[in-house]
């Protein structure tokens, strides 16, 4: 399945969880963003939330060896005729790496021009962002994202500990109303 149907497949998906029908504008989804369906995200997923997949880096290690090409050829009496021939072959291995990991997001439906015009802001006051405020998840803004998430993590898909970080998102659960019940009293 070709990148652009998997991101519109995962765009889809958020937007019936999330009770919207209108499909986002493509051009507003990261170009490296790869969304996943419901249930698709990592074993231990958090209800109702949503997820970005992307892969570790390869560790790619350059083995150089001395492939024989010819033997030796000898002489009846043992001396050497012909030199053995070799080849010197460079390639490369794959030695670890590559492997998928998730990483929650912020679901497709709070992406508004909002939510978005707000990103743009908060990236333009810790002086990352250097365009007009547009809504837009533009170049522009994808490359901003990307910049304030180096060096912890090289993407430019915004992830929900870079939106609590800057400010877009709660950090941590909603606090409940005080209880109105009297607390019990001390025993000394």
């Amino acid at each position: 399945m070709p990148l652009q149907l998997i991101r519109i497949a995962g765009c889809a998906a958020c937007l019936a969880l999330a009770g919207c029908t209108t499909p986002p504008n493509l051009s507003d989804v990261p170009e490296g963003a790869t969304l996943v369906a419901p249930g698709q995200g990592p074993a231990d997923a958090r209800p109702g939330a949503c997820y970005g997949k992307d892969t570790t880096p390869a560790t790619i290690e350059t083995v150089t060896e001395r492939v024989l090409i010819r033997e030796a050829q000898f002489a009846p009496g043992g001396g050497i005729v012909k030199p053995a021939e070799y080849a010197t072959k460079t390639r490369q291995e794959i030695k670890g790496g590559g492997q998928p990991y998730f990483f929650e997001v912020p679901c497709a439906h709070a992406m508004t021009p909002e939510f978005i015009a707000s990103l743009q802001r908060a990236l333009q006051a810790r002086d990352f962002y250097r365009g007009p405020i547009t809504g837009r998840m533009d170049r522009r803004t994808l490359k901003a994202v990307r910049a304030f998430q180096l060096p912890d993590f090289n993407s430019d898909i915004l992830t929900m500990d870079t939106a609590r970080a800057l400010g877009l998102i709660a950090v941590g659960p909603v606090p409940q109303p005080y209880a109105t019940t009297p607390a019990p009293a001390s025993q000394f």
